[in-house]
């Protein structure tokens, strides 16, 4: 799937996105926006081959420009990981349920309002880390207690830690507070 999300603040500093998404599977191009933290609004257009795909790509980014969005550059954005402790080093198949299960929903809902991107995960010994690259800490944090809660996904072995992608030495624990632990990785 390509994505292509761009931001902007108006003039009371609320910040907007606009997302433009590709499936090259089902052939489907979406475009979705509003504020951030917010369901969007949507639309979709089938049969869209990977040439009309681009062009369409093309003209988003030139109307999101035009209306002051623009993409903004993950330097200046933010790791907001969640982390569930395992009971395993390793992590069982339990666990690697648990991360698809955690990596999907967590996809769904921050595409559709804006909060941001699930890069990556990985198994540190006792730990699943699940990384997610957001312009606005607060907001994706409040979305992932949200979404993870409502999917029913382990609540009781989850923290969430954020450290600026420009310093991702200087984690801060974010869930559950306060803070007994420094947030670690490993």
């Amino acid at each position: 799937m390509s994505i292509t999300v761009m931001y902007r603040r108006d003039k009371k500093g609320v910040l907007h996105f606009r997302e433009a998404m590709y499936d090259e599977d089902s052939r489907e191009y979406m475009l979705n926006q509003g504020k951030v933290g917010f369901m969007g609004t949507g639309s979709a257009t089938a049969g869209v081959d990977e040439a009309a795909a681009e062009k369409k790509f093309a003209a988003f980014a030139a109307k999101s420009a035009e209306l002051g969005y623009a993409e903004i550059p993950a330097e200046e954005q933010f790791w907001v990981v969640a982390q569930y402790a395992l009971k395993s080093a390793e992590g069982t198949e339990r666990d690697r349920y648990l991360e698809y299960k955690a990596r999907t929903a967590l996809a769904s809902y921050f595409s559709w309002r804006g909060l941001g991107t699930v890069k990556e995960s990985e198994f540190a010994p006792g730990k699943l880390n699940i990384f997610c690259l957001v312009p606005d800490v607060p907001k994706a944090v409040k979305g992932m207690l949200v979404v993870l809660r409502d999917a029913n996904l382990d609540f009781t072995k989850l923290g969430i830690g954020s450290a600026p992608v420009a310093d991702a030495s200087a984690w801060k624990r974010r869930h559950p507070l306060p803070a007994k632990t420094p947030f670690t990785l490993d």
